[in-house]
């Protein structure tokens, strides 16, 4: 029987999961979880759960599916001995830390793999199962027949999504939101930049419009023919969604599921009517209904984009006006309502204005910021009308005037659903203990052991011409992307490259669909067989398909390495070098790297990284290559028959860093000209500013210098910004003289808004 996983965000939603018949749910906890900007689960909730859960007979999963920095190694050691003493189900995980970590001192926790983890292969599916992983949850933008394919060539578990919010982006892949602010995907803090309003440039003049913003996926008309080919799980996406959502996208689903086999169309019908109370976007089966690959990638985008659909969830409400305090009566109710040990939910009230329905009590709405940078969900207790006729609804702390506000349940359409929790939750007292986490070192680099990665210039290029082009910079070695535009030339030797082939890398892509795998393999061979021996690596998949070949395989910047406890289960996969993620920060990789191995690493120093990639060309409407979001940053688009690509207008550079770098110990730097072409103009630029140290112009450092945001580190410059104002006022009530520079008052200097700004001002320094 395929299992039924509904998402459980707070506890009325695992409540509306349980009671509408899920056979598991999954849940994060307060950190290294893909979902921080849900309330999640407290310590003694989440031990509840997992008591009260498994005394129904049914399963509960964690997420852990984020990478972890190193400096935060040591709390995920903590988190995973905490979570083996309460023997939750599963935990679904990215960072290979956990893969290392889990072999190594946790073996009885079953492992998943996220779709995070960008598995869309057999290949990839069966490596992580050697590794211990018994399931895999595939990347969305898969069709049936790849499912069917994955299915029936591993022994893996396969988990899939059915239902709920698509990524535009290629699975895992998305470096969007990180750019812009350093509130990356890959940490639970994507700000889903690509659901914004965009500005693009027509040949015709300036239009505007969502065009990134994905419609939501819907496969429950698929369901039948998925259970028949043996899908193990299916999983409804929803953890910052309402009760009410998923207590109704589960019942419908349920109903499917179970009474198909005797009534397929009719199963389905009643399936989707019982859906049409979701008010979210509209609904699309994606990469369902294509024949082969090819009618794939030309038609899917049209299928899930349509500019004029806005970015938010539900039907609009309107803006919140003004906040005022909610009343004492109300914030009492709340109390007596939450359950022992939680933390009551903390309310204001708000006048919303501008949309053409007003909420009452029993509706849920959902609230975003007007910088998209949060979300909550929210049921509404109570409704007043002031002496001006103003409606007066309760909403989350938090949010403030301009906020946006949809609906998205009617009370009608509520249920009550029993308790999973206990009432008194003093019994569960379990929170991760002090545990030192053992010391791990990486392997030292041995004698002649990378002869094949010298010291020097790398350069990569995405076509054969420029393969030529880039010789003005004397790499030491040549990176050339294998794609459709390239591989003919390759394969057949079309033309005489500059170089030897013992000078070339070939760095495959990092999406590696079911429908490509065995053409892959096959072309792999053929490769090898002409005297490429050399392989950049940026999917699971490859490390499968080139073990055992006699290759040497460099992990690219997809195979994350935040961490030594990954770079450490890649080395275990005969990874012996390094590309560091584009996303990383010079703190965080000197940490990870002593300067022993830091041999190991190849550091991009100029770029266009792929901000999100898209598995499909973008439909002929989309007649633009420019477009510009509100703060009026650039960004480009290019479409091809590998899919399509969002590049920023500005470079990431750090090439008037090079004499520091190779001070570091880093003495092997990448100059990427992935999805560009060279120009002439661009080669004497950089060359400019590798030999003058001289920063090149309007240029970002992308998470080079702050790393990736870090809400702490907010709250304690917000916490010194009061005591320094606090302070300041005492010295005016005392009749003293200015402060003194530095200590306090210097810290005090800094406003909060100032921080926030500084992590996007930096990126272009």
């Amino acid at each position: 029987m395929c299992e039924l996983l509904a998402p459980a965000g707070n506890i009325e939603s695992l409540d509306a999961a349980i009671g509408e018949g899920a056979d598991a749910v999954y849940l994060g906890l307060k950190s290294f979880n893909a979902r921080l900007r849900t309330s999640n689960f407290a310590w003694n909730q989440f031990e509840a759960a997992v008591n009260s859960i498994h005394r129904q007979n049914k399963k509960i999963y964690v997420t852990v599916n984020t990478v972890c920095e190193e400096w935060e190694t040591e709390r995920l050691y903590r988190l995973l001995a905490y979570l083996e003493k309460i023997g939750p189900d599963g935990l679904i995980v990215q960072d290979y830390a956990v893969i290392r970590m889990c072999q190594e001192f946790f073996p009885n926790l079953e492992l998943h793999a996220s779709t995070q983890m960008n598995v869309e292969s057999a290949a990839a599916a069966n490596l992580l199962y050697k590794e211990g992983l018994s399931r895999v949850v595939v990347a969305r933008e898969l069709g049936l027949e790849e499912i069917r394919y994955i299915k029936e060539h591993t022994k893996a578990q396969i988990e899939m999504f059915v239902h709920g919010a698509l990524c535009v982006s290629e699975s895992g892949l998305c470096l969007f939101s990180s750019f812009l602010g350093g509130k990356s995907a890959n940490r639970g803090m994507c700000t889903q930049a690509c659901r914004r309003y965009y500005t693009a440039e027509y040949p015709e003049g300036i239009k505007q419009g969502y065009y990134f913003s994905p419609c939501d996926m819907q496969l429950i008309e698929h369901i039948p023919e998925l259970c028949d080919i043996g899908v193990d799980s299916f999983k409804i996406e929803g953890r910052m969604k309402s009760a009410e959502y998923v207590g109704s996208v589960v019942a419908a689903y349920r109903y499917v599921i179970d009474h198909y086999k005797e009534d397929r169309k009719g199963a389905v019908e009643t399936g989707k009517r019982m859906l049409a109370s979701d008010f979210a976007r509209t609904k699309t089966d994606y990469w369902y209904g294509f024949k082969e690959i090819g009618e794939g990638v030309k038609n899917a985008g049209s299928k899930i984009l349509n500019p004029d659909q806005a970015g938010g969830t539900g039907i609009y409400l309107g803006t919140i006006n003004n906040t005022k305090k909610a009343p004492d009566e109300l914030i009492d109710e709340i109390k007596r309502n939450t359950p022992a040990g939680a933390e009551p939910e903390r309310i204001v009230l708000a006048n919303i204005t501008g949309g053409s329905y007003d909420p009452d009590p029993g509706d849920s709405i959902r609230l975003h910021t007007r910088t998209d940078t949060g979300r909550a969900s929210h049921k509404v207790h109570h409704v007043e009308v002031d002496d001006d006729g103003r409606r007066w609804v309760d909403i989350p702390a938090g949010f403030k005037p301009g906020d946006s506000v949809y609906l998205l349940q009617i009370k009608s359409m509520s249920k009550r659903y029993s308790r999973v929790l206990p009432g008194d939750l003093s019994k569960y007292r379990r929170q991760p203990a002090d545990e030192k986490l053992p010391i791990l070192d990486l392997t030292p680099v041995g004698n002649r052991e990378l002869s094949y990665f010298p010291e020097g210039i790398y350069v990569q290029v995405s076509t054969i011409p420029d393969v030529f082009q880039a010789q003005a910079l004397h790499p030491v070695r040549l990176i050339i992307e294998y794609t459709n535009d390239t591989k003919y030339d390759l394969l057949h030797s079309k033309t005489v490259l500059p170089v030897s082939k013992k000078a070339i890398y070939i760095s495959l892509d990092p999406y590696c669909p079911a429908a490509i795998e065995e053409t892959l393999a096959q072309e792999l061979s053929e490769l090898i067989e002409l005297g490429y021996t050399q392989f950049v690596v940026n999917n699971i998949a490859h490390i499968q398909l080139l073990k055992d070949k006699k290759v040497r395989m460099i992990a690219g910047p997809y195979l994350y390495t935040f961490n030594r406890w990954a770079v450490s289960w890649l080395e275990n996969q005969d990874i012996g070098a390094f590309v560091m993620p584009y996303e990383n920060s010079r703190r965080n990789l000197e940490a990870t790297f002593d300067e022993k191995v830091r041999d190991r690493v190849l550091v991009p120093i100029f770029a266009y990284p792929a901000l999100f990639r898209m598995r499909f060309s973008l439909p002929e409407e989309y007649g633009f290559t420019f477009f510009a979001d509100k703060e009026g940053e650039e960004f480009k688009v290019a479409s091809s028959s590998d899919g399509s690509f969002v590049l920023p207008e500005l470079p990431f550079s750090l090439l008037d860093k090079t004499e520091f770098l190779s001070q570091s110990g880093f003495k092997r730097m990448l100059i990427d000209f992935s999805k560009i072409s060279i120009t002439k103009g661009e080669i004497k630029s950089i060359t400019g500013s590798l030999f003058k140290k001289q920063v090149l112009p309007d240029v970002t450092r992308f998470n080079w210098k702050d790393g990736f945001y870090n809400p702490k580190q907010i709250e304690e410059y917000k916490a010194s910004n009061e005591r320094a104002a606090a302070e300041r006022m005492a010295q005016k009530g005392r009749g003293a003289g200015p402060a003194p520079r530095g200590g306090v008052m210097k810290a005090g200097k800094k406003t909060f808004s100032d921080l926030h700004a500084r992590y996007k001002k930096n990126r272009k320094k």
